[in-house]
């Protein structure tokens, strides 16, 4: 099974070869976003000196990382950094470097890519650097490349028990509105307070956030020293399921269905601001101010240093998706309750993505380029509501996988069994306006 502290948010790269992983992943209709950085070296940049860490070298690794993860269409972003500004010194210095990386990694995907990838930024929840940060890295010039095509906030301001105004949420929401990337929870699950119960799950995904954040990913899978783990992975491979696990699951298990008629109007709500900005300033960003509280920006985005790079691409091997023999879709670990007790399960992964396999003409990189052969996905089936409440400037990463029909025995209960086949009118109205705001994106973009 794959194996990774993130593979439903996001995992660290290393150069071995992730086939078979991304397509179980892509098979159970996961999507991945992933970090370009590690903690390896030159393979992030330094906050307290970014200068000497914006190399070549540093980029060759990124770019790698793009190159080969871009051919898997269940990549839905990149990150171009995690939490590099969290003190007064990598304010006074960092942000430049980071809006560089940003450019950096669009322009190499915008010429060597076969997709269109969105690229962000995941960034510390300081309230030194929450407006400050999140304005400075929307913003742009002379270069749209320098703006963020989506912004991820690392929140932990939920402790315990709260409520969407006592934990502040409302606050959070109110400085978010109207930004005009969109916006989630690159990591949220506070543990000062313990157990974890996830109250702010119900809050995350109903009407008092759903207009502004777009979801979020729990920090974070695997136990380790900091105790936020979801599971605890065995010494001998087994896999205990902590009580965070259940609770969690039981949290988004509970989570009412979304209110689509208020989405739509939150969707033209948008739409129209939008509009009026292109108006005012002819730009689909808004214009950076001379300066930010609490950054410096003085230096400047540097000038890029790997424009030869990009122009010819590095040479790696494009990821791709592999046929998997039902074997490799069954895992011998066992599961085990937090009391113990053997968890009864499905031990293998549940595919919902049907896809073909094009083995021909492995390494013909232009062909391939050129191409979505590899795709596990429906191309008629476009409509993502997550992803269209306010458009990244690229199009969409890839249309939503085709999921077979899959029965919530809750919701299902009592049911007819064909009452799944009859048409929701408020689907199919939520479809219907997000078809014609995609146009509008459509024209605005191309």
């Amino acid at each position: 099974m794959c194996k990774g502290h993130h593979i439903i948010s996001r995992i660290r790269h290393q150069y071995l070869n992730h086939d078979k992983c991304m397509t179980m992943l892509a098979s159970a209709g996961i999507y991945l976003v992933l970090d370009v950085n590690s903690p390896l070296a030159n393979h992030h940049l330094n906050r307290y000196e970014p200068w000497t860490s914006y190399n070549s070298f540093y980029f060759e690794n990124v770019f790698k990382i793009v190159q080969q993860f871009s051919f898997y269409n269940n990549t839905l972003g990149f990150l171009a950094g995690n939490e590099v500004i969290n003190d007064p010194i990598s304010a006074s210095v960092s942000a430049p470097y980071i809006k560089a990386v940003i450019r950096d990694t669009k322009n190499y995907i915008n010429i060597n890519s076969p997709r269109p990838i969105p690229v962000g930024y995941s960034a510390a929840d300081d309230l030194n650097y929450r407006i400050p940060l999140a304005k400075y890295l929307e913003c742009a010039d002379n270069n749209l490349m320098e703006s963020v095509d989506f912004y991820g906030v690392n929140s932990y301001q939920w402790c315990g028990d709260q409520t969407f105004y006592s934990s502040g949420y409302n606050i959070l929401v109110d400085d978010y509105k109207g930004y005009s990337k969109p916006v989630f929870f690159s990591e949220y699950g506070c543990n000062e307070v313990l157990p974890r119960n996830f109250d702010e799950v119900p809050a995350l995904y109903t009407n008092d956030m759903i207009d502004v954040f777009n979801g979020g990913l729990v920090y974070e899978f695997t136990q380790e020293a900091n105790n936020y783990g979801l599971v605890e992975i065995l010494p001998n491979g087994d896999v205990k399921l902590l009580r965070d696990f259940l609770q969690l699951k039981h949290k988004f298990d509970s989570v009412p269905e979304l209110d689509y008629y208020f989405i739509v109007e939150s969707m033209k709500e948008n739409a129209k601001e939008i509009q009026m900005r292109i108006k005012q300033s002819q730009s689909i960003v808004p214009r950076c101010e001379d300066s930010y509280p609490n950054l410096d920006i003085s230096r400047g985005v540097p000038d890029t240093i790997v424009d030869i790079m990009i122009d010819t691409g590095v040479n790696v091997e494009p990821g791709r998706f592999v046929h998997l023999d039902k074997s490799e879709l069954q895992t011998k670990s066992v599961f085990y309750q937090p009391n113990g007790e053997v968890f009864n399960t499905l031990y293998e992964i549940d595919v919902v993505v049907d896809f073909e396999i094009d083995n021909d003409n492995k390494n013909d990189k232009k062909r391939s380029q050129k191409s979505s052969t590899y795709s596990p996905h429906d191309q008629n089936d476009k409509t993502q509501a997550g992803e269209v409440q306010k458009q990244v400037q690229h199009e969409d990463p890839e249309p939503t996988p085709q999921k077979k029909p899959q029965k919530n025995e809750k919701d299902h209960e009592g049911a007819n069994e064909h009452d799944e086949d009859k048409p929701n009118v408020i689907v199919e109205t939520f479809h219907k306006v997000t078809d014609s705001v995609k146009n509008f994106w459509a024209s605005i973009f191309t």
